[in-house]
């Protein structure tokens, strides 16, 4: 049996107004930029570890109006070794923790409700931080109280030496560490011990070497045998002069620790490898120091359960050592809370383990209850959304269609439309790989809280299958609010033939053919032109849907050159789009 901070709330700390978060042994934040993942660990931290980085800017500020205080609740839970929920902590976690803090929920199981009040004083100009063990664990939304208005409890602290707090930012470096007492790798050296024995025969080594050195250079003879010329000079008695190439006493070899990498034919220190395996390094040395720790309580036979964030741990790696880089954290010891950019971290982690960030007014968390699903329905979501379209997890909105010409076409008319890339607006165009395939995508963003709008092909079987397929996701949404259907049986090309864009097809059609030269072209051309214009909406049709992804974004080109207005249909997409982001 072990224990779990099962839940974390936040009010008024940096972007985050009022957020919960459900946290797992280890669990995976993902989101946009500034949607709160470093918040949330920095939050944690004010909780658990260090506060010395809280500064008057972290106060959550909206409208002009800054929050008066930071609350922090975290609610601790005894779990089994499955990581299922106990009724109980084991004796030696409440021994620790004492039944002065334990409180009981409304099923009778066991729970630590911590929570954290930081205010700013201004008379004495400094940070005022209150501990205290609530009387409840309240629900998060409540009718007519909130969480952080619930009664604060009995004062009391709970900083334990049992459970440590493990901060690792973004900006690591094993080289800088190497430099820095206080670093995990820092710690470490300086926890190295010798028996006298082990210390006397190293030192008499070290100084056979150090002999041996000066013996064996001309240069560093003559310099020791100069230099013994000041002896004379002093008159202080002294027994001579030393040179040590090498540290003479061992409790200065950190100081000049060295770490190599060898390929199969070289060994390079440190500084000569880039910042990945720097960044790596300096992780690895996190889980050695935990790993440490975790020993030292195993021998004593004390418990031990560390709390560890890292930010972006994939800085600076490629794909595939991000995955292995997240297996190596998934197994350090203790509970793991990781805030990632990684499509390829978020789709090593197992669905139940993401939690993923959305800011809009507020920031909301959003996560996948796998525990409501089929276990075919969770391998869909992995297969066909995580695994092939992992930046999803990224998106300030996505739009879905099931063809090919949309994935083409629409990113370029709605560059024409916002006068923006879809890069720049968060927006990701996702093809879902046909009519039937809708569901897993929408269950995927509909549980992470990520807008989504549907645009679908217009034949009776496919509106009634992605009919069916918005009603079993779940979404409390309107359909007409977020799912465009085009008209009349219509698929894209066929709609875009019938709102009148012949001729631009038509030149689409014709930018792509090849001509030798310029006087080939003056030959042919005028013919080819002809022979194009006399196509009917059948062949045009034809035509287009053979070689899609070749004509999709020309068709969409042509359509912007002609300075019509665009098709309707994409007008009426974007509108929501437009609406949904509040452009």
């Amino acid at each position: 049996m072990s224990i779990l901070i099962k839940t974390v709330r936040v009010r008024g700390f940096r972007g985050l107004k009022n957020v919960e978060v459900e946290l797992e042994k280890t669990t995976v934040l993902t989101g946009m930029n500034n949607t709160g993942k470093t918040s949330l660990l920095k939050a944690m931290q004010l909780a658990l570890g260090s506060r010395q980085f809280i500064s008057q800017e972290d106060y959550f500020i909206q409208d002009n109006n800054v929050s008066e205080k930071i609350i922090i609740d975290l609610l601790i839970v005894p779990i089994s070794a499955d990581g299922s929920r106990c009724e109980e902590f084991l004796e030696s976690w409440e021994e620790i923790f004492t039944t002065e803090r334990i409180r009981l929920d409304l099923n009778e199981h066991s729970i630590i409700p911590l929570r954290t009040i930081i205010t700013f004083d201004k008379i004495k100009n400094s940070f005022q931080t209150k501990q205290f063990i609530l009387q409840d664990w309240p629900k998060y939304n409540q009718e007519g109280i909130n969480w952080f208005d619930n009664d604060n409890g009995s004062e009391k602290g709970f900083r334990f030496g049992e459970v440590p707090f493990f901060y690792m930012d973004a900006q690591r470096d094993i080289l800088e560490d190497t430099k820095l007492r206080n670093s995990y790798l820092g710690k470490m050296l300086s926890k190295i011990e010798y028996s006298d024995k082990v210390i006397e025969d190293i030192e008499d080594q070290i100084k056979k070497l150090n002999d041996k050195a000066v013996n064996g250079s001309e240069i560093l003879t003559n310099i020791k045998t100069t230099l013994e010329e000041l002896d004379t000079a002093m008159g202080t008695g002294s027994e001579g002069i030393e040179i040590t190439p090498f540290t003479k006493k061992i409790r200065d070899l950190n100081k000049g620790l060295t770490i190599h990498y060898t390929d199969q034919t070289d060994s390079f220190t440190m500084e000569y490898h880039g910042m990945g395996t720097r960044s790596w390094s300096s992780l690895l040395t996190l889980k050695a120091f935990v790993s440490l720790l975790a020993n030292n309580a195993a021998n004593k036979q004390l418990m031990f359960f560390p709390v560890i964030a890292i930010e972006e741990p994939e800085a600076h790696l490629h794909p595939n050592a991000q995955k292995k880089l997240y297996g190596q954290i998934d197994a350090i010891v203790g509970q793991k809370i990781i805030s990632t950019h990684s499509p390829y971290i978020a789709a090593t982690a197992e669905l139940g383990q993401i939690r993923n960030l959305y800011k809009d007014d507020v920031v909301i968390c959003g996560q996948v209850d796998v525990g409501a699903l089929e276990n075919e329905d969770v391998r869909k979501i992995n297969r066909q959304v995580i695994n092939t379209r992992g930046e999803v997890f990224f998106s300030k909105m996505i739009v879905f269609f099931e063809g090919e010409t949309e994935e083409q076409a629409l990113p370029v008319l709605a560059q024409k439309h916002f006068n923006k890339t879809s890069v720049e607006m968060g927006l990701d165009f996702v093809g879902v790989g046909g009519h039937k395939s809708y569901l897993p995508f929408l269950r995927f963003a509909e549980a992470l809280n990520i807008p989504w709008v549907i645009f679908s092909d217009g034949e009776g079987p496919i509106v009634t299958s992605v009919k069916a397929q918005f009603v079993k996701c779940g979404t409390k949404k309107l359909e007409s609010d977020c799912v465009v259907f085009l008209e009349n049986g219509n698929d894209f090309e066929k709609q875009l033939i019938s709102d009148g864009f012949v001729n631009e097809i038509k030149k689409a059609i014709a930018s792509f053919d090849v001509y030798d030269n310029e006087q080939h072209r003056a030959a042919k051309e005028p013919s080819r032109l002809v022979e194009i214009e006399d196509y009917d909406d059948g062949k045009l049709y034809e035509i287009i849907t053979n070689s899609k992804t070749q004509y999709s974004p020309a068709i969409a080109e042509q359509i912007i050159q002609s300075g019509k207005a665009l098709p309707p249909k994409p007008m009426e997409l974007f509108g929501k789009i437009a609406t949904t982001l509040k452009m």
